[in-house]
């Protein structure tokens, strides 16, 4: 072996004890520092993506978003008890193209979360509208998850002007759907395993959310779960209001007037695929991707595809 081979192979040993030392210190640090690691990775995936944090306030709310790029406006709103962060992974592949917005919806995430007001979907729906007039939004293309796009159908049935189109991934209130396991449990118990009591059920959670949950480090789901359990209370009479109170989606899809595109994950278990159909015959000049081996939140599951079909959309308005 000559002395240059042997001091390429001492450089790159070198060079790979240096990276396992970085990824056991990150460990370590994740493990003893976990909110400190779950706001760092917060912070690298929203860079990475082109999103900057921001605040704006509407009557009885202060109400945290990212934003991030440029040109027409496209205003992406997460599910139940979820928040602006379920959007972000995606977000990568689309702020080259469109000004992202991303909300935290009151009662969830960062926002204010009054317990004395309801939150049926036509109550998120007006504040919605706020939001966007805080921010000077007058007209935009809106994406939502479960719960998001029921709210961003009853948007566009409510302000037909205000919304160009609609991304409907995995919408909630297809109340005619066959049951989910979700919502075979809801029935069965009272109690919807989208609303924990204990840390110790928030793996369940992702186990229901996702056919097959991308990794999330120690910090990430130590944070999350603990912000569950402490909206345990609110969460669980806004789940009451939804499935109470709110215009079901199929009787709001008539009036929808904006071009939509439908996306479902063959897997989920959280709203059954079976809504997919019922809400395409419903929404008049629907597009439905159906997605095989994906869960409840595509835009997690497999962000670059689902940026692709929702890209591909766009071009063919």
């Amino acid at each position: 072996m000559t002395g240059g081979s042997w001091n390429m192979r001492r450089f790159i040993w070198g060079v790979l004890g240096l990276v396992v030392l970085a990824v056991a210190g990150l460990a370590v640090f994740d493990r003893i520092a976990p909110e400190r690691s779950a706001a760092l990775a917060a912070d690298l995936e929203r860079h990475a993506a082109h999103l900057q944090r921001k605040t704006v306030s509407i009557p009885g709310f202060d109400i945290v978003y990212l934003e991030g790029g440029s040109g027409e406006p496209l205003v992406l709103v997460h599910g139940f008890g979820a928040d602006k962060d379920n959007f972000t992974r995606v977000a990568a592949h689309l702020t080259a193209h469109y000004r992202v917005i991303i909300p935290d919806l009151p009662g969830f995430g960062e926002s204010s979360k009054p317990a004395d007001v309801t939150y049926r979907i036509e109550d998120q729906a007006e504040r919605l509208d706020q939001i966007l007039g805080a921010l000077g939004v007058s007209q935009a293309h809106f994406g939502g998850s479960s719960m998001g796009g029921w709210i961003i159908a009853a948007y566009a049935a409510r302000f037909p002007d205000k919304a160009q189109s609609l991304w409907l991934l995995a919408p909630g209130g297809v109340s005619s759907a066959k049951p989910s396991p979700m919502l075979q449990t809801f029935a069965q118990t009272g109690k919807s395993p989208l609303v924990i009591d204990k840390p110790e059920d928030f793996a369940h959670l992702l186990d229901m959310a996702m056919a097959d949950p991308p990794f999330l480090p120690y910090g990430v789901k130590k944070v999350l779960a603990e912000r569950a359990v402490r909206d345990h209370a609110l969460h669980s009479a806004i789940f009451l209001q939804l499935h109470g109170q709110s215009q079901p989606l199929q009787e709001i899809a008539p009036q929808v007037r904006a071009p939509s595109l439908i996306v479902w994950g063959a897997e989920d278990q959280v709203l059954d695929v079976s809504g997919a159909q019922i809400l395409h015959d419903a929404l008049p000049g629907s597009r439905l991707i159906i997605m095989p081996g994906i869960g409840h939140l595509p835009m997690l599951e497999a962000p670059r595809q689902t940026a692709r079909d929702y890209l591909a959309f766009r071009k063919a308005l």
